[in-house]
């Protein structure tokens, strides 16, 4: 009985598993070969001869890795600050509040997800230069506080979603606007604004466009994406130590994800699409 319940469970789940080792495949062919040596990477033999756990210690003696994964994080962290910050108060509004020109309002910051960013990258970049701002990663970070369209339009789906009775009672109390948002709204709102945050952070962590057009020459005001495509360039033949760079530079964000997982994936689904 016992194995034919795991035969059954094994059949009901044969295309998860098969999912799930098609993507950790090439994981742990990074893994694997981030801990062989030089002459036996990209060979036919998978399995290390031997662990050479220096490579990751070389990754960081062969660049600026750890200057560059703190200028990420500071990146990504004062981004999707920024954008919680900006976002948050704008899918109220456009959720909750009923105003004239609310739907034509909405329908402009839907609109400007369909604009790709190389459109206005020049005109873009000049408004920067002339602010002497170029050079670093300010222009990547300041516009957040702008509000991120995709966000906004997230935050404000789930919002719609939460009955209005909430709010009409904290009015009944004496609540104002600001009270209301954030004694009343964002405390049930927590997994789509950890929905949000998460994706923001990732995207910033992940991007190489933005720090390549504005982070200059300078190693040292790199990104770990822009500092990791120069190190492949750099070390093309060894591919051990690609490897390694490759999975320092995805750990901290598969770590992030696990850990987070449960409310990311609650705010995404908890997020309908009335209205």
């Amino acid at each position: 009985m016992r194995l034919r319940r795991r035969l059954m469970w094994i059949a009901r789940h044969a295309l998860a598993i098969a999912l799930a080792l098609m993507f950790l495949g090439p994981i742990v062919l990074v893994a694997l070969t981030a801990l062989m040596t030089d002459e036996q990477a990209l060979t036919s033999t998978l399995w290390p001869e031997r662990w050479n756990w220096s490579n990751f210690a070389d990754v960081f003696t062969h660049s600026e890795l750890l200057t560059w994964t703190v200028n990420t994080f500071v990146y990504a962290s004062l981004a999707t600050l920024f954008m919680l910050v900006s976002s948050i108060p704008a899918a109220y509004a456009l959720a909750r509040f009923r105003f004239r020109g609310r739907k034509t309002a909405f329908l402009v910051v839907i609109s400007t997800m369909m604009l790709p960013p190389q459109v206005v990258a020049v005109p873009i970049y000049l408004v920067w230069a002339r602010l002497d701002l170029t050079d670093s990663l300010w222009p990547l970070i300041l516009p957040m506080l702008f509000g991120d369209a995709f966000s906004i339009f997230l935050l404000r789906q789930f919002l719609i979603t939460i009955p209005r009775e909430y709010t009409e009672a904290a009015t009944v109390d004496g609540c104002s606007d600001v009270q209301i948002l954030f004694r009343v709204i964002l405390p049930m709102a927590r997994p789509a604004v950890a929905a949000v945050a998460l994706f923001s952070f990732f995207y910033c962590w992940n991007d190489y466009y933005g720090p390549l057009l504005y982070a200059g020459v300078d190693q040292e005001g790199w990104t770990l994406s822009l500092g990791l495509a120069t190190f492949k360039a750099f070390h093309s033949v060894q591919w051990n130590l690609t490897m390694a760079a490759t999975l320092l530079v995805t750990a901290p964000v598969i770590i992030v994800f696990l850990f987070a997982q449960r409310v990311f994936i609650e705010g995404v689904t908890l997020t309908g699409v009335k209205g």
